[in-house]
């Protein structure tokens, strides 16, 4: 008791927490601080763990004092004092050891001691606190468990309507098939003719770069030739004013030069043709851009139409995946589901097996109370028996004594009478012995005289 695993609570708090937990009624009222100090009643301290008992055990304080039938004990009546000590004592030898509680002794419940008595019913006191928070918590886990199946039930339900709306997003009803089957020959045909349009667009891409190209060198070699012109009648204007003029030399230069300018003029004609031509082609390629515009807006179109699919293919893979997370989830729950149907199935079967001990238990102890009333009955009637007996025979008893004091009076009577004649019995028996041993001296005394008168 040196080292307790527990505290030793004040004889104040005690008293205070057993009035208020275990007691109730007039025992409460009744449980005071001097039932405990400054030496424990022993009544009052088997009261209250008879009421220990009641509580943890459901074991009724009347119970303890039943003698078990199947004990041959003769003079039953003689062991009604000592069954409920002694069945108090076995019950709380069997608990204290949970209370960390192990020299519990008999001394305990018949003799107690305070420090001893504290101690215990501190130990006492310190389970029934754990009882209590142990309570709460499966409380709180029932609570828990009730929530967690309304919330597999609230699950269960969300993931049948969920499955419900993945059939009908998934399933094209037959009004809007033929309309989906349209879209979609569409828009193959829309991909294979965008397709070929994006072909001809980059050749004629490739057709307008070249031309380009040309282009460039076009107008790069007409102005190097309007650079040559113009270099050239510079030269002439030079030249002009160097040479003396001859007709003939005059003539050929001039012939000369009308050939350059005709040749020029040629030059310039194609250049312009090919710069018409050029045109041409510049504005079929713009109108062709603007056709492919056109198109790469209906490509845009047909991108975000794809884009919305694509979107809510991607919304349809996500929903499947949830699908099968909760599939998944599902299958746990109902997994979990089973086996706490099974553990609960086995609960069941435990709580029916023990029911039904119960009964059997119940059954027993109440033909063993009825026995036990009859043998009850039996034994008030032999108490009742044996109480007339002894009644009689105390009257037996006072009429003897009474026989006995008036024989005792007349024995005393008799007694001093019979002192009184002893007395002169007695006195006459001395007397007369007196008188025999005169009458001996005297005989004595006349032989002596006799035989001296001989002689």
């Amino acid at each position: 008791m040196t080292e307790n695993t527990f505290p030793v609570y004040s004889v104040d708090v005690v008293v205070n927490f057993y009035r208020t937990e275990v007691l109730t009624g007039q025992e409460a009222k009744h449980f005071t601080k001097n039932d405990l100090t400054p030496v424990p009643k022993p009544e009052a301290v088997q009261t209250l763990y008879m009421r220990l008992v009641h509580l943890l055990y459901r074991f009724r304080p009347e119970c303890h004092s039943m003698i078990p039938p199947n004990e041959n004990i003769q003079y039953p009546e003689y062991h009604e004092g000592t069954t409920s000590v002694l069945s108090v004592y076995i019950r709380m030898k069997q608990f204290l050891p949970m209370c960390m509680v192990y020299d519990f002794s008999l001394s305990d419940l018949l003799a107690p001691k305070k420090q001893k008595t504290l101690t215990i019913l501190s130990g006492i006191l310190n389970f029934i606190h754990f009882r209590k928070q142990r309570m709460e918590m499966v409380l709180e886990k029932q609570a828990k468990f009730r929530s967690d199946l309304d919330r597999q039930r609230f699950y269960n339900k969300a993931i049948r309507d969920t499955e419900k709306k993945i059939e009908e997003l998934s399933i094209i009803p037959p009004e809007q098939q033929a309309e989906a089957e349209e879209l979609a020959e569409a828009l193959s045909e829309l991909q294979t003719t965008t397709m070929h349009e994006y072909q001809e667009a980059n050749v004629k891409k490739d057709c307008i770069a070249e031309l380009k190209a040309h282009i460039a060198e076009k107008t790069q070699k007409s102005a190097q030739l309007k650079v040559d012109m113009s270099i050239v009648k510079e030269d002439i204007s030079k030249l002009k004013s160097q040479i003396v003029e001859s007709p003939e030399e005059l003539k050929s230069q001039m012939e000369k030069m009308k050939e350059t300018v005709k040749n020029i003029k040629n030059s310039f004609k194609e250049t312009d043709e090919r710069v018409v031509e050029l045109q041409n082609m510049v504005q079929t390629v713009t109108q062709t851009e603007a056709e492919i515009q056109q198109i790469y807006s209906l490509l845009e179109d047909l991108e975000s139409s794809m884009n919305s699919t694509k979107e809510k293919q991607e919304m349809q893979q996500k929903l499947s995946c949830q699908y099968e997370k909760k599939q998944k989830e599902l299958k746990n729950l109902y997994a979990e589901e089973v086996q706490l149907k099974r553990a609960q199935g086995m609960k069941l079967d435990k709580v029916s097996k023990l029911n039904i001990r119960m009964q059997k238990k119940r059954q027993e102890k109440e033909q063993h109370i009825q026995d036990v009333m009859g043998e009850c009955n039996q034994i008030h009637q032999k108490r009742e028996e044996m109480a007339e007996k002894i009644q009689e025979i105390n009257r037996e008893t006072q009429q003897l004594k009474a026989k006995i004091q008036t024989m005792g009076e007349i024995c005393s009577n008799e007694t001093a009478k019979a002192q009184i004649l002893y007395d002169k019995l007695s006195n006459s028996l001395e007397e007369y012995h007196r008188r025999i041993e005169m009458q001996i001296l005297d005989l004595k005394q006349d032989a002596v005289k006799c035989l001296q008168t001989v002689e």
